[in-house]
């Protein structure tokens, strides 16, 4: 605090105006920092606002997606398959190749996107289940306020912020995504809440009311609804009142025994396969005066579901699964778990007893990256408002916020009913039955699969890039090498880059096997130096990030090879004209891409079908030439090997998450795969691996022991190696610049810790158990079996090499005359 003198002190007036006066000398940002830090971008309009510039995704050319495709097989095929698929590529270059994409050219002619509307087909068209094959989920971090670590008050508190999110799209003040600088698309936002995804006979189709007011809660299977916005979508309950109404809701289900529950747990119909699922809607409209029509309605058109789940899982293995697919438990013959709990077609948060939270979502219209940052606002504002609640001039996550509820008037609510109802269902004989055997399928298929998970606490991205390497190319080696260690043998790797710098721009695929990872995998686990497996993995890893950039900039060969595979289909089952002038739905409905129309018996009194009408849509059969013919054959690429190869992901991955996530994963994309959901925080690594009972706990050891094993190589070889960790202050380097001081010194104490602070790299820093065996029950390899395999291996490519067809077969003696 400044001091005066005693001259100075009789000329300073002192008085409350005075000091308002000379407080008011300083900026509001510099009276109010807290109050003053809100985005100064977040304004009506700003989150659309870049929509009409972004560029629209290019179309590769295709000799440099054929050269992608053909590296991409390279480290998956022998020298004969390669060989194969090299033929067939130049083959499909010089024949159907260029006819296709010149067609590609003209159908994305006044498209959104080239690849939209085939990719909206792949998951609209698919017949089976989406449990545990398309629904991917989130497991949020715990509540940082103890309080709120309960089922009714954080799924409250989860509720207030989830709606905060819903105002702010719906008045366009959410801010863009942003990536350096570069606004990305928002159109995903505008199809999260209020939408749902409706089965009929000939695919599916997503369904949208931006009007949506409500929402739906589940409870032991039972369904309950009530209002929580007004016609200007402003919250109109207070987080008390919610909790009240939940309450109620809770009380309310638990009244009803678990056999009356499992019998009208009508939400496991969700779980069937689609063209199930669409004859027993039909059944469920079928019968006039029904309550079952306008039951649906409200459920399909809610903003989002709550679930709240009568059970407290103790790890995260079943936290995770919980989320992804529910618990399967039986109690007397009948089904208690929480996989009844569901509602799978449309956006679910989930709130467990002990307040455990997640999100599982309809993947058709929004990918992680647009439900990661729902997730990551939802739990940044249940902070924030609780720092609020301590200081009132706490920021807000908001441009602009509701009115307080209790202070309106009563009138300016409009038509609300904020009393929670409970559905009631007409139990039709057919419903009853089926809900039985839906759950009994629903049973068989959680059985199928198991889940494990790794929270590895060794060290995270800023070790990793300390020691020079990109932290997502690093865990991905992780992975190759993890699975060739217990099998042997690379397989097909998926990883999806987004593609949101374009206008609608969705995912492309990365391929992160390639002759660099393949390499490094064998040198890792051959009797090599440190040295050279660090070499062989930077090598690895620098081919990892140029093939991450290429695809984030929409470079890559899958997603260009698919459109082209999906014209020629269209091309042999409706002719070319047909299929190029007719496909534009947007990804809306499946069905008017087949020449069919929704089931005329489904009301639509709160819900609109969105189909090719609600969008301006381009024609473009006159621009078709006679030259544009569809190629009657099909092309050799798409029948050869490699094209199953590819198309086979063994390892599913994907990279999303952020502090606010405990962990992210889905279902394996294959029966011989693992799906593998990852989230690269500052100092940790967290892992949720999904399998059908494919040693998935192995597996995720193997990848723990794999991070260990690393850690000491790269201790072994770069403990000199510069770099600085961003966590730690460079205040330290200072003291060790400074002369040694005298006898001064001494008095102020003795120096402790020097040996272990100063300014050492991350590397030494980072796990000083030296002694690990990293690697566990996986060391035995570098005794040599491995290696014997390795050279075996490398013996056999070089006689493939030298193949000549001499050799094939028994090689007789010649009788001597």
């Amino acid at each position: 605090m400044p001091q005066t003198n005693g001259k100075a002190e009789h000329n300073i007036e002192r008085s409350e105006a005075a000091a308002v006066t000379e407080t008011a000398n300083f900026s509001r940002s510099a009276r109010e920092p807290l109050a003053s830090s809100k985005t100064t971008q977040a304004k009506p309009g700003v989150t659309f606002a870049a929509q009409d510039k972004l560029p629209k995704l290019p179309i590769p050319e295709l000799e440099q997606t054929l050269k992608k495709y053909l590296i991409a097989l390279e480290p998956l095929q022998s020298g004969r398959e390669h060989r194969a698929t090299e033929n067939a590529v130049d083959d499909f270059l010089h024949n159907e190749g260029p006819q296709l994409q010149e067609r590609l050219k003209q159908y994305a002619t006044g498209k959104s996107s080239y690849i939209e509307q085939f990719w909206y087909d792949s998951y609209l068209n698919y017949d089976q289940s989406v449990v545990l094959n398309l629904n991917p989920f989130f497991l949020l971090e715990d509540d940082p306020t103890p309080a709120r670590n309960n089922q009714v008050t954080r799924a409250a508190s989860l509720v207030v912020s989830a709606l905060a999110f819903v105002r702010a799209v719906r008045k366009e003040e959410l801010p863009p995504d942003m990536l350096r600088n570069q606004p990305l698309d928002m159109y995903q936002y505008s199809r999260l809440f209020g939408t749902a995804r409706i089965p009929t006979d000939h695919g599916c189709r997503i369904n949208e009311d931006r009007t949506s007011k409500h929402i739906v809660v589940i409870c032991r299977g039972q369904f309950y609804w009530f209002d929580i916005l007004d016609h200007n979508n402003d919250i109109i309950m207070t987080e008390n009142d919610v909790s009240q109404n939940l309450e109620t809701i809770f009380n309310d289900a638990t009244e009803t025994s678990i056999f009356d529950a499992a019998k009208g747990a009508l939400g496991v119909l969700s779980t069937e396969n689609r063209k199930t699922w669409s004859d027993l809607r039909n059944v469920l409209h079928r019968e006039q005066g029904s309550n079952n029509s306008d039951c649906l309605n409200i459920v399909d058109s809610a903003l989002f579901i709550l679930c709240l789940d009568d059970t407290e899982p103790q790890n995260a293995a079943d936290l995770c699964m919980n989320m992804l697919c529910g618990t399967s438990e039986i109690e007397r013959g009948v089904q208690i778990g929480t996989c009844t709990n569901r509602w799978y077609d449309k956006l679910q948060i989930i709130v467990c007893k002990n307040g455990s939270a997640g999100i599982n979502f309809e993947h058709t219209g929004v990918d992680g990256h647009t439900v990661l940052r729902f997730a990551s606002d939802l739990y940044t504002d249940t902070i924030l408002r609780y720092a609020k609640s301590i200081n009132g001039q706490a920021p807000s996550l908001w441009a602009s916020t509701s009115p307080d509820p209790t202070k309106r008037d009563p009138k300016s609510f409009g038509d609300v009913s904020t009393v929670p109802h409970k559905l009631e269902w007409d139990m039709l004989p057919e419903v009853t039955t089926a809900i039985r055997f839906a759950e009994t399928r629903l049973a068989d298929l959680i059985q199928q699969n198991e889940f494990a998970t790794i929270e590895f606490k060794g060290y995270g991205s800023n070790f990793m890039k300390a020691a020079g390497f990109s932290p997502d190319a690093f865990v991905q080696m992780a992975y190759q090498a993890a699975y060739y260690g217990l099998y042997g043998r690379m397989e097909c790797v998926y990883e999806p880059a987004m593609t949101k710098m374009y206008y609608h721009g969705r995912t492309e695929a990365i391929r992160p096997v390639t002759t660099e990872s393949s390499e490094f995998v064998k040198t890792f686990w051959g009797e090599n130096p440190p040295e050279q497996k660090v070499e062989a993995l930077k090598a690895a890893c620098e081919r990892h990030s140029a093939i991450t950039k290429e695809s984030a900039k929409a470079q890559g060969q899958d997603r260009h090879l698919y459109a082209l595979y999906c014209l020629w289909q269209r091309g042999q089952a409706e002719g070319a004209d047909t299929a190029i002038a007719d496909a534009d739905s947007n990804g809306y409905s499946s069905d008017s891409e087949l020449g069919t129309s929704p089931p005329q018996d489904e009301p639509r009194s709160r819900s609109s079908t969105l189909t090719s009408e609600d969008e301006t849509s381009v024609s473009l059969g006159s621009h078709l030439t006679r030259t544009t013919t569809v190629p009657e054959r099909m092309p050799q690429i798409f029948t050869d090997s490699g094209w199953e190869t590819l198309n086979t992901t063994i390892i599913s991955t994907s990279n999303c998450g952020n502090p606010s996530l405990r962990q992210f994963g889905f279902g394996p994309t294959s029966a011989e795969g693992f799906g593998i959901g990852y989230i690269i925080k500052d100092g940790s690594v967290s892992i949720c691996a999904s399998s059908k009972h494919r040693q998935t706990k192995r597996f995720v050891d193997a990848i723990e022991g794999y991070f260990l094993e690393m850690r000491k190589l790269l201790r072994q070889t770069m403990r000199k190696a510069p770099g600085q960790d961003k966590t730690i202050s460079r205040a330290r380097e200072v003291e060790e610049e400074r002369p040694k001081a005298g006898g001064r010194m001494k008095s102020r104490g003795r120096v402790i810790g020097s040996e272990l602070l100063g300014t050492r790299t991350p590397l030494e820093l980072m796990g000083e158990d030296s002694d690990d065996d990293g690697l566990g029950g996986y060391g035995f390899f570098d005794a040599g079996m491995l290696l014997q395999k390795l050279k075996i291996e490398e013996e056999g490519n070089k006689k493939d090499k030298e193949h000549r067809r001499a050799n094939v077969g028994k090689k007789l003696k010649i009788m001597e005359y």
